[in-house]
């Protein structure tokens, strides 16, 4: 597929510190592309380049072919960006809002086209005093869609939404998708980029640390099943460590756990012990790894919005 954004040895330096040391990455046309990384990694001064709002101080980064640095006005016609921060005017509708911003571009989608994109169609003519926050992020991505861009860029679109209103958005993204337009997504959520990225890079300290696929990135560093139960005493450690593909057991706060590379080998393992020693298996749950495993193993930490 041709690519949406090319970002090759990027660099941008306050002093002696690299906020944005040699990043690179490729994000092609038509994909959901998350940037994930923690407060002060870099991943907004990066994005803010790609944006061509920020100088570069190194490096190349092309949007839809275009070289950002040499005609930033060309790329920002192209680009459509919704800021984690958005205040609009406070007695206009979501109608007035979107036909102000269309008459800032020389071609712009029709409101009514736009509301609908978003499903803001019962609140089109309300005040945006009036409008929920989960309505007031579906209005700054229609604002960021004005111009009928190919390349969105969203800053955090669901930070401090309810689950409703952040799944809601999750609907309104894949859409964009699906009619065929590239985003750029960073957010705090790991369960969010899990569900909507086609892949994703992780920074930190100003550098690229991952990248691929959510369920490639959770293959390539956990390659285990966890099998967490309640503890019994007649199921003692060297029963439960020596079931087969069990690779470790542990026991904490009342629960065991077994560490497992074939989990339905393990289970049904499991369940025979249990079984033979009349003991009834309690609180049993199995647990993959998630995205927010990986980042915690490559950062140390968790993202902190």
């Amino acid at each position: 597929m041709p690519l949406a954004v090319e970002v090759a040895d990027l660099v941008k330096a306050y002093g002696p510190l690299r906020a944005v040391d040699g990043v690179s990455f490729q994000v092609e046309a038509g994909q959901i592309f998350g940037m994930l990384g923690p407060n002060g990694a870099g991943k907004s001064t990066t994005v803010e380049m790609i944006e061509g709002l920020r100088p570069v101080d190194g490096g190349r980064i092309a949007v839809l072919g275009i070289d950002v640095r040499k005609h930033p006005r060309r790329v920002k016609e192209r680009i459509g960006v919704q800021l984690q921060s958005t205040a609009f005017f406070r007695q206009l509708s979501p109608r007035q809002i979107l036909k102000l911003f269309a008459s800032f571009y020389p071609r712009a989608l029709p409101a009514d086209q736009l509301i609908a994109m978003v499903n803001l169609e019962e609140k089109g003519d309300a005040a945006s005093a009036n409008l929920s926050g989960g309505q007031l992020q579906r209005l700054a991505i229609a604002a960021a869609l004005v111009n009928d861009p190919a390349v969105v860029f969203l800053d955090e679109p669901t930070t401090g939404l309810d689950p409703q209103a952040r799944r809601s958005l999750w609907d309104v993204i894949r859409r964009l998708r699906a009619d065929g337009k590239t985003i750029l997504l960073t957010t705090h959520y790991l369960e969010e980029a899990e569900q909507l990225c086609d892949r994703l890079v992780v920074i930190d300290h100003g550098k690229v640390i991952a990248h691929g696929t959510p369920a490639g990135l959770i293959a390539e560093h956990f390659e285990r099943t966890t099998l967490e139960f309640l503890s019994d005493p007649r199921l003692d450690a060297a029963a439960l460590a020596g079931l087969p593909a069990v690779d470790r057991h542990e026991e904490a706060d009342g629960r065991s756990r077994l560490f497992s590379s074939d989990a339905t080998a393990s289970v049904r393992a499991l369940l025979e012990l249990c079984a033979a020693r009349g003991v009834e298996l309690r609180g049993l749950s199995v647990h993959t790894a998630t995205l927010e495993d990986v980042f915690l193993k490559l950062t140390g930490r968790r993202i902190r919005a």
